[in-house]
């Protein structure tokens, strides 16, 4: 059984073209149902990349208040008990400061219909299975593990890496492809709306593989889909630890250079 609750208390979008970002109850509070003192779910891994989409909506709505290329973050739960006590969810959510238009209730059976039926453009899961069910969907799913716990919240950081582009090995499904590079190109949009510096988004490369020719290779497939990127580093075959530690970023994306 499926069901939604729309939230009315946060601003209104517009419909035509929204980012949609849903993330599942789980990734948001501790696991285990972790409570404070006042009963409420206390923060879990994802809270800074929440913070994040926030922020840029806050930013974009600044630069234009008529603004209709937003975030639109719902919430999944497939939790039941947490389902039995939605409100619970919803007060957490209201006193941690985080805005979700919309939450979903649905069993592990059928999570991925809220998905479609809900046009998710990224989903967001500390669950490898539901990620791998998302990619098989066609849904971009991204797993989110413990350093998203310590990433920034003024700044969104994604972080592309463009191996693919060189491998020879079977790819992501097609219409998964097309998932990444459909939000590649809408997060290429929103970086776009502000200047060299002080913005809200920042978009890194990194190729660990090849050499230069390898990185602009990368970069010209980015470029094709409307993404300029902040930073490019070619790694010539260095571990990308050190980087990924440095840049801090809240995930990372590269089904968008398949070449399948």
């Amino acid at each position: 059984m499926v069901s939604t609750d729309q939230k009315t208390d946060v601003k209104e979008k517009e419909a035509d073209c929204p980012v949609v970002v849903a993330v599942t109850s789980h990734a948001v509070f501790e696991s285990g149902g972790a409570e404070d003192p006042d009963g409420l779910y206390v923060g879990g891994i994802a809270f800074p990349l929440l913070q994040a989409l926030q922020k840029v909506n806050e930013r974009l709505l600044k630069e234009n208040p008529a603004e209709s290329l937003l975030f639109d973050v719902i919430l999944i739960t497939t939790d039941s008990q947490q389902q039995q006590q939605s409100s619970r969810i919803t007060e957490s959510i209201r006193h941690h400061g985080l805005k979700v238009s919309r939450f979903c209730f649905s069993n592990e059976e059928d999570f991925m219909e809220n998905l479609l039926n809900n046009n998710v453009h990224l989903f967001l899961t500390t669950n490898r299975n539901e990620a791998l069910q998302g990619s098989q969907k066609g849904v971009l799913s991204v797993l989110l593990d413990e350093h998203t716990a310590s990433c920034p919240t003024e700044q969104l950081r994604v972080l592309f890496c463009g191996d693919a582009v060189v491998q020879s090995e079977a790819g992501p499904a097609l219409a998964s492809k097309q998932a990444a590079q459909s939000f590649s190109a809408q997060i290429g949009k929103m970086r776009g709306r502000f200047g060299l510096f002080d913005s809200p988004i920042s978009i890194a490369l990194v190729t660990s593989r090849g050499g230069r020719e390898s990185c602009g290779d990368a970069l010209r497939t980015l470029r094709s889909l409307g993404v300029n990127a902040d930073e490019a580093y070619c790694l010539a075959g260095v571990p990308r630890g050190p980087i990924k530690r440095l840049l801090q970023p809240h995930f990372l994306l590269s089904e968008c250079f398949s070449s399948n």
